[in-house]
């Protein structure tokens, strides 16, 4: 966006100079001139009696200029996919029927070729696979050099990444060397009609509110996206699409990194993100030492263990474990919710779970407005009844 001031109508009335909120205008030789902390912010516009302000915004780059389709990257974690592939695949097929475009899958690594069929029956109409033994361990150079070079030669108007350690390592690497727009820990996404542009919504301030992004100017537009929000999209066996081979050799990419070695984190039972039973604890449990009543329930139901910021903070549990916003996002069957008041930060890691269970005292606490059950009272006589309950069940 640009700011014009028309000299041959400007009145020099300072309308423009009080309204301003950062003190960007200023009168020079009777009219009106705005400096490099303007922000465009259109007060000035708004309030200008003789309409000599007006502040030109520019329109996104369609398809017809030579951007054109819907790109998702496809990590895999030891040449396995790894599940925010396929939650991809999902949204990115939707967002690419919406547009009448074609889908495509970008795929790094060594002999990983054999998971192209998954990404084709996922949704795929085109996997990009780069196989090769310099991609066999992550290094943001290769990675982000290689993905940059690529969407510059096939230039796709949408790519997405899952927000994991990988994604929010090299997207914005590939973000800045294309000098685009990047979105980062989406929630949602969907396509503007009028202008085809990517509608990108992310909790800001804290969370407290969600936020709506576009990027009009910039190509491609480009977005990461929090595992466990999107649900993976239908297998159809079977299905086949364009296969492109990519030569990573005459890409002529040098790294100034190399992998040493990859150290594996044992220290939890199960991974939360992955979890189809999840029970978590909050401020409600009181002390560190009562996170073992909700253990005793967790191996019951061979479930993961969560937790609230506000638990970890206290230093009850690790932040492994920590549920929300500034944690894991979580999409499990059932989550069991004891002592959590559900403040909008947790709630955001958590409210795509299939069924929610909540237990509190505070029959007014936020996580009953996303629980499909709800209990209220003391989890200490809860809990224990519900343990009971399943010993008494298998017995």
């Amino acid at each position: 966006m640009c700011l014009f001031i028309d000299p041959d109508l400007c009145t020099a009335c300072e309308a423009c100079v009080e309204s301003c909120p950062f003190g960007a205008i200023t009168l020079v030789d009777d009219l009106a001139q705005a400096d490099e902390t303007c922000n465009l912010c259109g007060a000035c516009e708004d309030v200008c009696p003789v309409q000599a302000i007006t502040i030109e915004k520019k329109t996104g780059a369609p398809a017809a200029d030579g951007y054109e389709g819907v790109w998702i990257f496809a990590e895999h974690r030891q040449g396995k996919l790894a599940q925010v592939a396929f939650e991809l695949l999902g949204e990115g097929r939707r967002l690419a029927d919406q547009l009448g475009v074609a889908l495509g899958a970008v795929l790094f690594g060594h002999d990983v070729k054999e998971e192209a069929d998954q990404l084709f029956a996922y949704g795929a109409d085109t996997v990009y696979l780069a196989d090769d033994p310099a991609l066999a361990g992550f290094t943001d150079d290769m990675y982000g050099v290689l993905l940059a070079k690529m969407i510059n030669e096939h230039q796709p108007e949408i790519v997405l990444c899952g927000a994991t350690s990988i994604g929010r390592s090299f997207i914005p690497k590939v973000a800045t060397i294309l000098g685009t727009g990047l979105t980062a820990d989406c929630t949602g996404l969907g396509i503007r009609s009028s202008d085809r542009l990517l509608l990108q919504t992310r909790p800001a301030f804290g969370g407290n509110i969600m936020a709506t992004i576009v990027c009009p100017a910039g190509r491609p537009q480009m977005a990461t996206v929090r595992t466990r929000v999107f649900r993976r999209g239908p297998y159809q066996e079977g299905r086949k699409g364009e296969l492109v081979e990519i030569d990573v050799a005459r890409k002529n990419i040098v790294s100034r990194t190399r992998l040493l070695e990859v150290v594996t984190d044992l220290s939890e039972k199960v991974n939360l993100a992955e979890a189809d039973v999840l029970v978590a604890g909050g401020r409600g449990l009181g002390e560190e030492k009562n996170f073992d009543l909700l253990r005793e329930l967790a191996d019951l139901l061979n479930a993961g263990v969560g937790a609230s910021r506000g638990a970890v903070d206290a230093g009850w549990i690790s932040y492994a474990h920590q549920v929300g916003q500034t944690g894991k996002t979580v999409s499990p069957k059932l989550y069991i919710a004891c002592g959590i008041s559900g403040a909008v930060q947790h709630q955001v890691g958590m409210q795509s779970s299939d069924v929610i269970v909540a237990i509190n005292k505070d029959p007014n606490a936020p996580i009953f407005d996303v629980a499909n059950y709800g209990l209220v009272g003391d989890l200490f006589d809860i809990v224990p009844l519900m343990i009971k309950r399943i010993k008494t069940a298998r017995s």
